[in-house]
């Protein structure tokens, strides 16, 4: 009489199987974490970028910088700016809610600041962030 072989998986193929997955998944994690921290800083990038172009028409059209101080949710050409009247844009906020944006201005000149995730040299004299800014973008 023949044995009949069992077909199936033993308990040690199973946790192996198991591990590697479990391994691959985290790896997965870790750089998908990173993929996100890199998206929302080139957000960031990309807003003060943005907020650059409604300074530069405001000069244009007013002549000068808004003078002082703005963040997060405050408007470049409303009443508490002289833009010429005009309403250029409101100041986005930053992708996670407990950062902000900060503008510091004279006449003719200004300083946009942000707090990047990815770890670089703190910008000092940079206004009103939450946390220490490390990008900072000047007037042309």
């Amino acid at each position: 009489m023949m044995k009949r072989k069992k077909s199936g998986f033993t308990l040690i193929e199973l946790l192996v199987t198991m591990t590697i997955m479990a391994v691959l998944m985290g790896i997965s994690l870790v750089s998908y974490q990173g993929a996100r921290r890199s998206s929302r800083d080139g957000k960031r990038k990309a807003d003060l970028e943005q907020v650059r172009s409604a300074l530069e028409m405001c000069r244009t059209d007013a002549g000068s910088y808004p003078i002082g101080s703005l963040s997060s949710g405050d408007t470049i050409g409303d009443t508490t700016t002289t833009c010429g009247g005009k309403v250029y844009m409101t100041i986005p906020d930053d992708p996670l809610l407990d950062r902000t944006y900060a503008y510091i201005g004279t006449e003719n000149s200004y300083t946009l600041c942000a707090a990047l995730e990815n770890e670089g040299a703190v910008v000092t004299g940079c206004g009103s962030c939450t946390v220490e800014c490390n990008y900072q973008v000047l007037n042309p």
